[in-house]
């Protein structure tokens, strides 16, 4: 049943990465850190290319997340024009919305260097 569990997981996680890459998230990247630390399972990475760019995401992943009965326990409820990074926690995955800048500068993707990369969008 564990295991059956785990997969769903995964599952909705690439799910959830997928969605952000329809709607124009670039270099998504899931994170698998379940091995790594005990307070998240995933990190969902995505470049956005402005605030508006940004705001509609957090509207798409709210959307999946009521979709697939997932709790937001935390997000940004408005993003300022310079807000360069936006992170929402949904307990077993956390998302986090970075302008190219943001990105390049806190290369999570090194940071986590040792979680393998379970999905990634071709863009």
């Amino acid at each position: 049943m564990d295991d059956m569990l785990q997969t769903k997981e995964v599952d909705t996680v690439k799910n959830l990465a997928k969605v952000i890459a329809e709607h124009k998230g670039q270099h998504v990247v899931v994170l698998d850190l379940r091995a790594l630390n005990s307070w998240t399972d995933f990190f969902i990475i995505s470049t956005v290319t402005s605030s508006t760019h940004q705001q509609g995401l957090q509207r798409h992943i709210k959307e999946f997340a009521q979709e697939s009965h997932i709790d937001i326990l935390r997000r940004q409820r408005k993003a300022p024009a310079d807000d360069e990074w936006n992170l929402i926690d949904m307990g077993t995955m956390v998302v986090h919305l970075m302008t190219e800048k943001a990105r390049s500068f806190y290369d999570l993707e090194r940071l986590w260097s040792e979680a393998p990369v379970i999905w990634k969008s071709e863009a």
